[in-house]
Formats: C-alpha cells, sequence, structure tokens
C-alpha cells in the first residue's frame, strides 16, 4: 500500500498570511510566498506538494476557509 497523497488549494486573495497553516502542516509542506496578493499580504502556497498527506490540518486551522484540501488517488 502506497503512501496517501495530498493537494491544497489556497484562494491567495482572500490568505492574509497569518501562517497558522504553516505551523499546523506535520510535513511542513506549507510556506508563505514572497508575492503578495492584492491586499498586500504574503500568502501561503504548497512549497513540497509532493509530501502532502491531505491530513486537513491546514483547513481547519485557517480562520479565513482559504484552504481546500484533496485527496489524490494513488
Amino acid at each position: 500500500m502506497g503512501k496517501i497523497r495530498g493537494a491544497i488549494v489556497v484562494d491567495t486573495a482572500k490568505c492574509k498570511g497569518c501562517s497558522l497553516c504553516v505551523e499546523a502542516c506535520p510535513t511542513k509542506v506549507i510556506e508563505l510566498s514572497r508575492e503578495v496578493n492584492a491586499k498586500g499580504f504574503h500568502f501561503a502556497y504548497m512549497a513540497q506538494p509532493q509530501e502532502c498527506t491531505g491530513c486537513t490540518n491546514c483547513a481547519t486551522v485557517c480562520p479565513d476557509s482559504c484552504i481546500t484540501v484533496y485527496r489524490l488517488k494513488p
């Protein structure tokens, strides 16, 4: 049985760069971008997509519901 894979999609327009998702991620997949969104915030993105397990910790702690988590088929 292979490793469970996941992926996240971040609504970069709504993300305010609070970094709660960065801290909640057990596999250190998420980082804050060096770029900023229209509101001037550094938004979250998947820096290590191959490590995502789809655990949903990031979506659970996001105060603005900016993150959608998907589980990928093996």
